[in-house]
């Protein structure tokens, strides 16, 4: 199998189109809250580019019990950021996931109408804060999130990543997301920016605090009490690299798959038979017995490879991707299947802590 050695940002960044009629409040202010937790890796660079966003007027990172150089790198960043205060969270306290925990002890020092929770891995482009202010004026948002672009630096990125955001799409699309007569919801951590007073008034992350897919919890919140969302892709906002390791990527995926898949709607079962080319793997493996059986395997493969194509012109991923379908297939459907096993045994792991955890019910 090829090995990627070349960074893949997938997504091209360009201007948004918006109603230039609605524009962003001149008054407008952001409290960017950053939860930290063994992010010595990429925390500088995601401090310094949202402090480089004029609405941005503080950026309160909390650093969740790390036991890298997460600390001492926010210490000489205070020093240079006059934006930036960091904080210590302490101990977990019991019933919390760590970074709801970061996330609301963040909310209480922060001191703006908008808060804009985003990740420690994220990379915010220029212009960002300003557009995402915008849309929300334009769309009558109170809950504004975005799919960043990904970079990917592996052949495992290359093969999973794309596939599950492709998947993703499928399954939550934008359009119904963003109908505020559909029950649907979601958003992505990695950029989340509400308006303080709904973030109060729906609880917070106090209210979802044991969840360990919080954004989307976070969105249905927050639609369920009749306020409008806006979710839309990120390559004009941010890039992120989710994963550095196979391992993190794993336990990151399994974390959140079976939630995602279930609160969709979808069956786990369902999700595999959709997924899985069973039909043109299944004709393969008859060739011995009859060649035609081959030819029709080949043939029907090919059909869900170019499928798989179309799917990643519209995500905009690279169309090279498509290489690496059937390993994506199988990440997929094994990691779903971790995904599952772990939420019925009761516990899953992140970031060296295990949580309990109950199996997500499925969205009526």
């Amino acid at each position: 199998m090829l090995v990627a050695s070349s960074v893949i940002i997938t997504r091209r960044s360009g201007p948004r189109d918006f109603h230039p009629s609605h524009t962003m409040n001149p008054d407008a202010c952001v409290s960017a809250i950053i939860p930290a937790r063994n992010e010595e890796r990429t925390i500088a660079q995601a401090v310094r580019s949202v402090a480089e966003q004029p609405e941005v007027r503080e950026i309160v990172v909390i650093d969740d019990q790390s036991t890298d150089c997460t600390g001492a790198i926010l210490r000489r960043l205070a020093a240079e950021q006059p934006k930036l205060r960091a904080f210590e969270a302490g101990a977990l306290p019991a019933g919390w996931v760590g970074k709801n925990h970061a996330a609301w002890l963040g909310a209480g020092k922060a001191g703006c109408d908008w808060l804009l929770f985003t990740d420690a891995d994220a990379v915010h482009l220029p212009g960002s804060t300003a557009l995402a202010l915008a849309e929300a004026e334009s769309f009558g948002a109170v809950l504004v999130s975005y799919s960043p672009g990904q970079e990917m630096h592996t052949w495992w990125e290359q093969a999973l990543i794309p596939f599950v955001f492709c998947r993703l799409s499928q399954l939550y699309s934008y359009t119904t997301i963003n109908d505020p007569k559909s029950p649907a919801a979601a958003a992505n951590g990695q950029y989340l920016l509400i308006r303080r007073n709904v973030y109060e008034k729906i609880g917070g992350h106090a209210a979802i605090r044991e969840e360990v897919l919080e954004d989307v919890a976070l969105a249905r919140l927050a639609k369920s009490a009749g306020f409008r969302l806006h979710f839309g892709p990120g390559d004009a906002i941010c890039r992120v690299r989710m994963y550095s390791s196979f391992k993190a990527m794993w336990e990151g995926w399994s974390k959140n798959l079976l939630p995602l898949v279930r609160w969709s709607g979808q069956r786990v079962t369902r999700e595999l038979f959709s997924v899985m080319p069973w039909i043109p793997l299944i004709c393969l493996l008859l060739t011995p017995f009859y060649l035609g059986y081959g030819v029709l395997g080949i043939a029907l493969l090919a059909g869900r490879h170019g499928s798989y194509a179309a799917l990643l012109r519209k995500n905009r991923f690279p169309l090279s991707s498509v290489l690496y379908y059937l390993v994506g297939v199988v990440l997929y459907c094994a990691a779903l299947l971790a995904s599952d096993w772990g939420y019925s045994r009761g516990k899953i792991a992140w970031k060296g802590r295990e949580y309990s955890v109950a199996t997500p019910a499925r969205r009526s």
